[in-house]
Parts: structure tokens; sequence; C-alpha cells
């Protein structure tokens, strides 16, 4: 690849990619209003703390100490407790998805406990659905403790008591874990389906072919495109950070320039993944194919926005290392819920940059052969 770089070509490419786009009006309204609009909805719509679970209690003893139980778990505010009809409706009323989860308190559990003994009660938990069927794992203990705390009354004495604190988000409010994720999805997934669709545009009705056979580089092809997307990208990244600070109070306790930075290096990776998407397809139906398989699903599954790396197989913990969405995924949380600097955030720059640079490279190299006889 020729490294015979003209600013003056690069500048001229540039402009003419803007007319394109402001002759586009669809374009801006994407990048600039889509990731609002997708942000507001998913915003509302994702909420991992899960609540209002439906319980059935069958309650067998219908004992003072049996009343005090099922009020523990409805004034938790976790449980929506609803009366059984009977025990044996109960697989009944699980196989039609009426509850998630059935609380079984047998006969004697009352004189059980006033007598010392251990009184016995049962959870029925909905095993088709393990995530909530895991939420509510981790409810029971919490329950636990404070029914022992309700039924002893005065008499119960906590010998240890272990304090929790949660640094970054003190009230584990999803909302602050979500956001900044979206955020990340959404860029991403526009960046790439603006250039993957308007450069296969340009292939499908020829005017590629024409700019290939100017004195143009491709190195000043991809950055002259590149550029008033970035630009466009940016604006859409200050509209979805106003967004989050505004309308879902996300604190942000980072540096903005840093911020800035990385959004940026961000938008230039991702749309270098659209021009190479765009070098291989050549029509828009498949780009978009192409921009959903190679975009959409690896931010969603595969950059720790839902499921934590960690709990990967060790072969997609090494493959989510080539994606750039687990980097700036990284980098954005960081940023925004830790204040973390850049020497703190140095490992996923580098190997955003690192990415950056690995698909230009592929975009020119793509570019170049098609220069060639």
């Amino acid at each position: 690849m020729t490294f015979d770089f003209s600013v003056t070509r690069t500048l001229s490419m540039a402009k003419k990619e803007v007319r394109h786009i402001l002759q586009d009006p669809f374009t801006l309204a994407v990048a600039l209003g889509f990731p609002l609009l997708l942000l507001t909805f998913f915003g509302y719509v994702i909420d991992f703390n899960v609540k209002n679970i439906r319980l059935l209690a069958v309650d067998s003893d219908h004992s003072r100490a049996s009343r005090q139980l099922m009020e523990v778990f409805e004034s938790s505010q976790y449980f929506k407790l609803t009366a059984a009809p009977s025990s044996g409706q109960i697989v009944h009323l699980l196989d039609e998805e009426k509850a998630k989860a059935v609380l079984m308190i047998e006969p004697g559990f009352g004189k059980d406990w006033a007598r010392n003994r251990t009184a016995k009660a049962q959870v029925i938990l909905d095993g088709a659905d393990n995530s909530i069927a895991g939420t509510i794992l981790t409810y029971l203990s919490g329950i636990q403790a404070a029914a022992l705390k309700k039924l002893s009354g005065e008499e119960f004495r906590q010998t240890i008591t272990l304090k929790t604190r949660f640094l970054y988000n003190p009230e584990l409010n999803s909302q602050w874990f979500v956001i900044p994720g979206l955020t990340v999805v959404i860029i991403g997934i526009i960046s790439i389906l603006l250039t993957a669709l308007t450069v296969a545009r340009e292939w499908e009705n020829g005017s590629m072919e024409l700019l290939l056979s100017t004195p143009v580089r491709p190195l000043e092809i991809i950055i002259g495109k590149l550029a008033p997307y970035i630009l466009i990208g940016l604006g859409a990244v200050v509209t979805v950070y106003l967004a989050a600070r505004g309308l879902f109070q996300v604190p942000f306790k980072g540096n903005h320039l840093l911020y800035l930075v990385a959004c940026a290096l961000f938008l230039g990776t991702t749309l270098a993944q659209g021009l190479v998407i765009s070098v291989v397809a050549r029509q828009q139906a498949l780009a978009i194919q192409l921009a959903n398989i190679t975009g959409m699903l690896p931010s969603l599954l595969l950059s720790g926005f839902i499921f934590p790396i960690e709990s990967m197989p060790r072969f997609f913990q090494i493959f989510t290392s080539i994606l750039p969405a687990k980097w700036f995924m990284v980098i954005i949380r960081g940023i925004f819920l830790k204040g973390a600097g850049l020497l703190d955030l140095k490992t996923p720059f580098i190997a955003l940059f690192i990415i950056n640079v690995v698909l230009i490279f592929i975009a020119a190299k793509s570019f170049k052969k098609d220069l060639e006889p």
C-alpha cells in the first residue's frame, strides 16, 4: 500500500461525503434521532432488578407464625403473594405461568417454632427460567433473616453482623449499569450501519467504481469517508450522553475529554468495520445482514452488556478480545461510574486502538485490490 497521502485530496473526499449526507436527511435522522429513541425505549424496558415475582402461598398451618412468614415475603417488594387454591394445582399453575415460585408452609410450622424446634417451609421454583430462579435464590437468604427477626421479636439477638457496602452504585440501580452499556450497543450498531449502507449504495449505483478510477488513494478515500461520520457519531454520542444524565440521572464521575476520545476511537473502529462490510457485500440488503451479524449480535451477547464475560467458556473469553464493543464497554462503564483515568483503562484503550488500525488496514487493502486489474 502506497503512503503517497494527500491531505487536500482527503479533505475533498470528506467534503464530497458531507454533500451526500446533506442531500440525504434520512441518514442524519437515523444517526441523531434513532440512538436517542432506542436509549429511551430500552433504558426503561431493561431492568435487571427483578421485582413483583408472582409467588403462590400454600399455608397448611394457618398459624400466627405462618401468617408472619407470608407477610415478610410480601413486604420485601420482591414478591407478589397470592394464595393458592389447593396444593394439588401447584404444578398446573406453574405450567400456565401463573407463578414463578410456590411457598409451602407445612402443618405444625407454628407449633414447631413455639417449641424451639426447626420450623419447616419449602419454596418450589420454576427452573425453566434459570435467570429468575437464580435471582429468587439470592433473595431467599435475606427473606430468611428477616423472617427470623420478625418471628423472634424482641428475643432475637444477632451475634454477628455483616454490613455490605456497594461502591460506584450504592443503590444497585440497574439503569446506572444498563444505560452506559446501551450507549455502546446503540452507537456501535448505528455507526456500522451508516458506513455499510452508504458505501454499499455507491457500489450498487456504480459511483464507487468511478471513484476508484481517480488518482485518490484508498487510504484517502477511507479517511475522507469516515471523517464526516465520526462527527455525526460524536453528535449522537452527545445526544445520548445528555439523555443519560438528564433523563435517567446516571452519574458521570470521569473526565469528559477522555470520554470523547474513547468515543471517537470506538466510532473510528466501528465505522471502519462498516467499510469492510461494504467492500465485501456491495449490496445494501447483504450489508444490513452482515452488519447485524457482526455488529448487533456480538454487541448484545458477547460484549459483557448482559452476560459477564468471566462466566463464558474459555474459548469465548478469548474470542471476545477481537470485538471492539467489549473493550469500549469496559471503558465507558469505568469512566461513567468509577471515574477511571487513562492509566486505569490503558489495556482496553490499547486493544481498541489496535483493532481500529487493523480494520482500517483491511479496508484500505480491500480498496486497493479493487484498483488493481
